[in-house]
């Protein structure tokens, strides 16, 4: 496959995430995944880790990473750099919906809580 349609982010059982997978290993990949997410205000996602590392482009809003107790604000046309192993987790800071593109080293995305357990995911990854 070389072109493929970019469906619309649509709710999912997590509050205020919205998620669109735009290429996987159903696609044909073998070591890389692009998510399409949209965070409604006061929403977020919630803390987890990936074994893979993870670049969050945002478009539009504003958001919060919380990394190792710390803060870190960034907003349309930032990029969020994200280690492999990293527990994180991102909150939308602003009062309209918080857009990102995220690009992971892995496909499929294993995902875990902060006890190490695996969180599955409502999405195909």
């Amino acid at each position: 496959m070389y072109v493929i349609d970019q469906p619309q982010p649509a709710d999912t059982p997590i509050p205020g995430v919205q998620h669109a997978t735009w290429a996987a290993q159903a696609e044909g990949l073998s070591a890389l995944s692009l998510w399409r997410q949209s965070i409604a205000p006061g929403g977020a996602t919630p803390p987890h880790s990936h074994p893979c590392e993870e670049v969050v482009m945002c478009t539009a809003g504003r958001g919060e990473v919380h990394v190792g107790g710390q803060v870190h604000a960034f907003g349309a046309q930032q990029t969020v750099l994200l280690p492999a192993g990293v527990l994180h987790q991102i909150f939308n800071a602003g009062d309209t919906p918080l857009e990102m593109t995220a690009v992971f080293a892995a496909t499929p995305v294993p995902v875990h809580l902060p006890d190490g357990s695996p969180l599955d995911l409502p999405w195909r990854s």
